[in-house]
């Protein structure tokens, strides 16, 4: 599964996979989903899900599931379906330090929420106004409908908790919302050794899971041919 969410993310910014060997049960059958920030490159889309990939799997060992959210991308597996569900549940929530009442920068953050709400059916979808940003996406195995409701929830809350902060991120089990006041956003960026550790990371577990599905797939021939040897 983490080797195919890596390999994918090269050629897409979203694809989701349902992996299962012959004769399994449906318990056994495990799924997953990647998903890159809208404006992301292939190639920068593929780095951040490696990145994530390699972290997960230092996080989630022996587990039947895990998910991971950094700040380009998204991934998830687990052995019980989620593909196409809603999930409104608060993941993760970040205010910045407050600007007081400043009715004209909250009067264009409330504009740039209220644009970005009714995006047309589009899963990513970034706005402005003056000094203030704004940005929204979607998981896209969400339908058209799921998707804007996922997203006036995110938006809703993002303006109750963080009221009249210079900056807020809202992320929900299946969608995001954030805005920001120019300039006052603070990220933490990683360096250029940093960047080439987490790609040798990535590419490592990558090929650990590649021989992984190989032994599995030979033993399962190997059973088979022993099995028609016998008759």
């Amino acid at each position: 599964m983490l080797a195919s969410l890596v390999n994918s993310a090269s050629i897409s910014n979203f694809n989701n996979f349902k992996i299962s060997l012959p004769g399994s049960t449906p318990s056994d059958v495990l799924y997953g989903l990647f998903q890159c920030r809208g404006d992301l490159a292939s190639s920068d889309c593929h780095h951040c899900v490696a990145a994530a990939v390699s972290r997960l799997g230092t996080f989630c060992v022996g587990t039947s599931g895990g998910a991971l959210q950094l700040d380009g991308c998204f991934i998830k597996y687990d052995n019980a379906s989620f593909l196409g569900g809603q999930d409104k549940a608060v993941v993760s929530d970040k205010c910045g330090p407050s600007i007081g009442y400043d009715s004209e920068t909250l009067s264009r953050r409330d504009a740039v929420m209220a644009y970005l709400t009714g995006g047309g059916g589009q899963y990513f979808r970034v706005g402005g106004s003056g000094n203030v940003q704004g940005m929204v996406q979607c998981v896209q195995d969400l339908s058209v409908s799921e998707c804007q409701d996922c997203l006036s929830e995110a938006i809703q809350r993002l303006r109750n908790e963080c009221g009249t902060s210079s900056w807020g991120d809202m992320f929900l089990g299946k969608c995001y919302a954030r805005y920001s006041e120019r300039g006052s956003y603070s990220s933490s960026s990683k360096s250029g050794n940093d960047d080439e550790m987490e790609k040798t990371l990535a590419i490592i577990i990558g090929l650990i899971a590649g021989v992984a599905v190989i032994i599995v797939f030979l033993s399962f021939l190997s059973r088979s041919l022993d099995r028609k040897g016998e008759k």
